[in-house]
């Protein structure tokens, strides 16, 4: 498409705001020439970033694989979570030392030059091993296809979750008599819940963890409730910003409504002082596994609808194949088979708190045991996502830009009505702006499914 080689200095410049230190250890990325693993006759090569609980169940995943498959030597190496690891796996791919497969968040892939620092799926091949387009939820599955090929394959979806202590809401009679958290669907009675909340709660406490001073929740949130509202941020091509300021003011009120009406102590610990008896958190799914061990009476359900239309804030983890000049042969199917072994067997992913991604894994008797994962199944049927665009995903640029701007009313030292204006304003520039890694907009991006 007349569009120049990526190089590692092309991408050294480009990569020049994301917080890169100085030890990419390119010599210490693998080179292939460390011995196999005993007995086998193929080495995937893989690249994650996960760390504490979902490392440790990346690993047992892992060890199920090559204990079911002795002829692949899986050599996995978990990196740096955020821009970091972002960073170092573009300039692997454009310096041919990518490794065979890779994980990423399904938002940053429009923006890491698919077809370029990506290669595509062989569907027939992941078919070959069990995954087909079908079992996956459809928004799900197109938000990882650009230009009609499939360069990420979703392994879950992971959602900002209202978590609720039982024993709080049932003194305020705020449980349902399926022990669960009485629907709310507009903002009065979601502030009615609170204040009922309130009057039974330890003093001390907050009503509400709100995460207020925290760029990435609180961008979050926005997302999640400007859905709601129906809030559009581009046209279908991308080429004009149709945010609505209206809408986003309505949001920022109500974020910042928890603040001036007492519910929220700014900078709390929002998850020790849910553990401690605070009726409410919101909290990625992330959590859960701190609060199961801590032997809550707790719920976790989707953000409530309180502008009257279900949608919760949703990322994905997906595999993806690095560029690789020779990307062929039995290598890459090995890559195709792990990844496929690890989606279709998410059981263990899912005692994370992430809604595995593989839609028959949901309907077995065993994940539905699994409590609070259970109550908020039903947010992959309603998933509030960033745009399709370069700039987007987990701390990407719109988050980054965007993300203080939103902490700044929700704390008060700006109006919510100018904060929607300078929101625009910021995704007007953002718009019409280039992706480092390929000098193309937006709009230029080609990122349609």
């Amino acid at each position: 498409m007349g569009r120049p080689d990526l190089t590692r200095r092309h991408l050294l410049a480009a990569a020049g705001g994301l917080t890169v230190a100085a030890s990419f250890g390119f010599a210490a990325l693998g080179t292939g020439a460390d011995a196999l693993a005993s007995g086998a006759d193929t080495r995937v090569r893989y690249w994650n970033l996960f760390s504490g609980g979902d490392g440790a169940n990346m690993i047992a995943m892992l060890d199920a694989f090559r204990k079911a498959n002795p002829d692949i030597d899986v050599k996995d190496s978990t990196l740096q979570w955020g821009n970091p690891f972002y960073t170092k796996l573009a300039m692997a791919a454009a310096g041919d030392r990518a490794p065979d497969l890779g994980v990423m968040h399904m938002g940053r892939v429009t923006g890491f030059s698919p077809g370029r620092l990506l290669d595509p799926w062989d569907v027939d091949l992941l078919a070959k091993y069990g995954v087909r387009e079908q079992d996956f939820n459809p928004a799900l599955w197109k938000r990882g296809v650009i230009d009609g090929k499939l360069y990420a394959l979703p392994l879950d979806i992971h959602v900002q979750l209202c978590f609720y202590r039982k024993d709080v809401l049932g003194k305020a009679g705020l449980l349902g008599d399926d022990g669960r958290m009485i629907p709310v669907t507009s903002t009065d009675e979601w502030f009615d819940v609170l204040k009922k909340a309130k009057a039974v709660q330890k003093k001390g406490l907050q009503t509400i963890g709100l995460w207020t001073n925290d760029q990435n929740f609180q961008w979050w949130f926005f997302v999640a409730f400007y859905t709601q509202l129906g809030g559009r941020w581009f046209d279908d091509g991308d080429t004009q910003v149709l945010f609505d300021t209206d809408k986003a003011t309505q949001v920022l009120e109500f974020l910042r409504r928890h603040v001036t009406d007492g519910y929220v102590i700014p900078g709390a610990p929002t998850g020790e002082q849910f553990i401690n008896g605070a009726p409410f958190t919101w909290e990625g799914n992330w959590s859960v596994p701190v609060f199961s061990g801590a032997k809550l009476d707790y719920g976790a359900t989707p953000l409530p609808p309180v502008f009257g239309t279900q949608a919760t804030h949703a990322e994905s983890h997906a595999f993806v194949l690095p560029h690789q000049a020779n990307r062929g042969g039995a290598t890459n199917e090995g890559a195709h088979e792990l990844a496929a072994y690890v989606v279709r067997h998410a059981l263990q992913w899912a005692a994370g708190g992430h809604i595995p991604a593989y839609t028959p894994t949901l309907s077995t008797a065993a994940y539905k045991k699994l409590t609070p994962q259970n109550e908020y199944v039903s947010a992959m049927d309603h998933q509030a996502t960033e745009p399709k665009v370069w700039f987007a995903g987990s701390t990407g640029v719109l988050a980054q830009d965007l993300g203080p701007v939103v902490v700044s009313s929700t704390m008060g030292s700006a109006k919510p009505d100018k904060v929607a204006q300078t929101m625009k304003s910021h995704l007007t520039k953002l718009l019409a702006s280039k992706n480092p890694m390929d000098g193309r907009t937006a709009a230029q991006g080609g990122a349609v499914a």
